[in-house]
């Protein structure tokens, strides 16, 4: 898939489970709850020892699964995503070193803005999808709107994540301006730890409602 399919296909589907795994042998069971839940895609962050591993896993053992990487902060984090068969990659920020790595690569890539100058920075290196954390503690969806005014017509859109819930995502996903959403509450730790598939398999699916009930719009 090309990156700019790839990146297509996130805001296609509108909402990103982002996920903190701390055991391989779950990887399998939460692809299939994703899935099953009719939620192909799934952000891997490298916030445990076993992302890669974990990447790796869910990439070859489940195709059909869109299977990123989070909280890339290293350019080992990006050669480790990649080379574990990462097919798009996230960051809370805008590190040049890393975006212009990612480019080089021709690697679908969503660094963090958060301000006016992040976002032409950000816009420079050819990244008109741009994540905006911690999006509730930031401002909401107020502040989105506000500063996408200015790069409207350069095509910029933003993926919010932090402090999003089934309560305030609609708010989100209603907005011109947002491509899709990040939420850990779909497949949050302590499900992951208790083996919890129905759980994620039902937040999922309910996920997918609200996306559908925003577009609606």
């Amino acid at each position: 898939m090309s990156q700019e399919n790839t990146l297509d296909r996130v805001a296609q589907l509108g909402i990103v489970p982002v996920v903190i795994i701390e055991e391989v042998d779950k990887a399998l069971p939460l692809a299939d709850a994703l899935l099953a839940g009719g939620l192909p895609i799934v952000e891997i962050t490298f916030r445990t020892a076993v992302a890669a591993e974990v990447i790796r896993t869910l990439s070859r053992e489940r195709p059909q699964l869109l299977v990123g990487a989070g909280t890339v902060l290293t350019l080992a984090n990006l050669e480790a995503a990649k080379a574990s068969g990462a097919a798009f990659g996230v960051a809370p920020g805008l590190n040049p070193q890393i975006v212009n790595q990612a480019r080089q690569l021709g690697w679908p890539f969503i660094p963090g803005a958060a301000t006016p100058s992040e976002i032409e920075i950000g816009l420079s290196f050819g990244c008109k999808l741009l994540k905006f954390f911690p999006a509730e503690a930031l401002g909401g969806p107020a502040m989105i709107d506000a500063l996408w005014g200015p790069f409207k017509h350069l095509g910029l859109r933003f993926m919010p994540s932090g402090g999003l819930t089934t309560i305030n995502l609609e708010s989100y996903l209603k907005l011109e301006s947002v491509a899709a959403a990040g939420g850990t509450w779909i497949a949050r730790p302590e499900d992951l730890a208790a083996g919890n598939w129905t759980g994620i398999r039902e937040r999922a699916q309910f996920a997918l409602e609200i996306v559908a009930r925003a577009r609606r719009r």
